[in-house]
């Protein structure tokens, strides 16, 4: 796993660790489950720390972000409307033109498997538009 954006000394890795443990509650326990399935979906993922103090998920580009507020955890996919999402897992942000958000409010859960499918289209997507094919068709 890689690692960018470090701050104060400190590796993203370890921030995004400090706010898992900060959050102290629900949002954190969930956030770090969330990190764990998109680390074991993409092992070559890097973890980031943007906009002061948003875990970022990447490869080849942003794959997600973890942002946790009062009553949910919300994880925004930056191509999420270009995945295709059979089990519905998107239920936030559905009506922008690119980007798709997963809101986990306490006690709910979200399906493994499908979220790690989401994982890796995103990556693959990611991967396919860092290629010159596709960035001659977006010019």
């Amino acid at each position: 796993m890689k690692e960018s954006g470090a701050s104060q000394g400190q590796s993203a890795s370890e921030l995004i660790s400090k706010r898992i443990a900060e959050l102290g509650d629900w949002r954190g326990e969930t956030l770090g489950r969330m990190r764990k399935l998109v680390q074991e979906a993409d092992p070559d993922v890097a973890e980031e720390w943007k906009w002061m103090g948003t875990p970022v998920w990447s490869h080849d580009g942003i794959i997600c972000t973890g942002e946790s507020y009062k009553d949910k955890v919300k994880l925004t996919f930056a191509k999420g409307a270009s995945l295709k999402d059979p089990a519905r897992l998107f239920n936030s942000s559905l009506d922008g033109n690119v980007r798709r958000a997963i809101d986990i409010h306490e006690g709910e859960k979200v399906d493994k498997s499908a979220f790690k499918a989401l994982i890796r289209q995103a990556v693959a997507l990611n991967s396919a538009c860092k290629s010159k094919r596709c960035k001659k068709e977006r010019s």
